[in-house]
C-alpha cells in the first residue's frame, strides 16, 4: 500500500512526504514539492517492485547487463577455462541481444520476452534450439546474476528466478544390447585404431565421458589402488573411476607401451594433444552394423547396466559423478524392472 503525507516546514513551505510499502520488500519513501510528482513517483515504485525492477541500491542503475557479463567473464569464468570456452557464446548472445539495457531495467517480463525468442529462433545451423539448448542459455546468465548479487552488490535480487524453464523432454536412453555390445566389441578390436577397443571398454565399464578419457594423464592412474581419478569434470568436482576386470587388465598393458614423450594415456599425432578417434569410432559403429548410436551413449550404457544389476539411482549418481538424482530418473524403469524380477523370483521359491 501506498500514502502520501502533507507537510508544512517552519518556513511554512508545504511538502509530500511518499511512502511505499508491500508484503515482502522494504519501504520506500521520498519527498516531494509537488504531490502530482508524488503521486508518479508512488506509481512508479509500486510497478516496479512488482516487475522485478526496483532494488534499494543505486548500483542496478549504474551498470549495464553488458558490464555484469563483462566483469562475469573476467572475473569468474577466466577460473574456469573450459566452462568459460562452453558457455561464452550464450553470454555473447545476452550481450548482444539486451546488453544495452541497465540492470534495473532486467525484469522477467523481459527475461521471458528473450526466452522465447531464443527458443522461437534458429541457431547457425538453421535448425530449432532443443528445449534444454534453452535451458542453458538461462542458467548460465542466471548464475552470473546469483553472483552480482551475492558477491558484488550490484543488484538485491535475481529476476531469473522468477521465469520459468522450458519443460525438457525425458533424457535419451540409447544402451547396446548384449547382441550390440559384442558386435561393437569385435569391431573396435579389429580397427585400425590399436588403443579405440581400450576406450570403449573404459567407457563402458567407468561410464566416463569421452573427453574424459582422452584427457586422461598416467599421473591419474593408480594402479596399486585399482582407480582413475579425473581431476578436470564437467561438474568441477574431482570423481574416482573404480578400475576393475577386463579394463584393468588392458590399462596395464596399455602401460607397458607407454611413449616417452607425453604424460596424455591416448596420445594424438601431436603427442601433447589428445587422440582424435571420431574416424576410427564412426567405422567400427557401422562396421558393427549398429544404428542410432553414439559415443556418449555408452555412458548411458554403462548407466543402465548397472540399474540391470540392482545398482540404486544414488549408486549410478556417484558413479557418473551427477551431483542430483534428476539426471538419472531415466534409468528409474530399468532399475524397477530388475527390482521386480528379483521379488518375482523370491515369492516363486516361497510360494511355489
Amino acid at each position: 500500500m501506498a500514502n502520501i503525507e502533507k507537510r508544512t516546514t517552519q518556513e511554512g513551505a508545504i511538502t509530500y512526504r511518499a511512502k511505499v510499502r508491500l508484503k515482502g520488500h522494504p519501504p520506500q519513501s521520498a519527498t516531494f514539492q509537488r504531490i502530482t510528482d508524488a503521486r508518479k513517483w508512488v506509481q512508479n515504485v509500486e510497478s516496479a517492485i512488482r516487475e522485478g525492477r526496483h532494488f534499494k541500491t543505486s548500483q542496478s542503475k549504474r551498470h549495464t547487463l553488458a558490464e555484469l557479463i563483462d566483469r562475469y567473464l573476467n572475473d569468474v569464468l577466466s577460473r574456469r577455462p573450459k566452462t568459460k570456452a562452453h558457455q561464452e557464446a550464450y553470454f555473447l548472445w545476452w550481450k548482444e541481444q539486451i546488453g544495452r539495457y541497465l540492470l534495473a531495467d532486467i525484469t522477467p517480463a523481459l527475461i521471458v520476452e528473450q526466452r522465447d525468442k531464443l527458443a522461437n529462433g534458429l541457431t547457425h545451423k538453421k535448425i530449432q534450439r532443443a528445449p534444454g539448448t534453452v535451458n542453458r542459455y538461462l542458467a548460465a546468465l542466471s548464475y552470473a546474476f546469483t553472483v552480482a548479487v551475492r558477491e558484488w552488490g550490484w543488484v538485491e535480487e535475481n529476476p531469473f528466478r522468477k521465469v520459468s524453464k522450458l519443460k525438457e523432454p525425458r533424457g535419451r536412453v540409447r544402451y547396446l544390447s548384449d547382441i550390440e555390445r559384442g558386435n561393437l566389441l569385435e569391431s573396435c578390436k579389429n580397427s585400425r585404431n590399436q588403443t579405440l577397443y581400450l576406450i570403449v571398454v573404459l567407457a563402458l565399464s567407468t561410464g566416463a565421458r569421452k573427453n574424459e578419457i582422452l584427457s586422461l594423464t598416467w599421473d591419474n592412474v593408480d594402479f596399486s589402488r585399482k582407480v582413475i581419478t579425473l581431476r578436470e569434470t564437467k561438474n568441477g568436482e574431482i570423481r574416482l573411476l573404480p578400475l576393475a576386470s577386463h579394463a584393468l587388465d588392458l590399462m596395464l598393458d596399455h602401460s607397458k607401451v607407454r611413449r616417452i614423450d607425453t604424460n596424455l594415456v591416448f596420445p594424438g599425432l601431436n603427442p601433447q594433444q589428445p587422440l582424435d578417434m571420431r574416424t576410427a569410432w564412426e567405422s567400427a559403429v557401422e562396421a558393427a552394423e549398429i544404428k542410432d548410436f553414439k559415443f556418449h551413449d555408452l555412458r548411458h550404457s554403462a548407466a543402465s547396466y548397472l540399474a540391470m544389476n540392482g545398482a540404486s539411482l544414488a549408486e549410478i549418481a556417484e558413479v557418473l559423478g551427477h551431483k542430483t538424482l534428476a539426471m538419472v530418473k531415466r534409468y528409474s524403469h530399468l532399475s524397477e524392472a530388475h527390482t521386480a524380477k528379483i521379488v518375482t523370483r523370491m515369492n516363486e521359491r516361497i510360494f511355489g
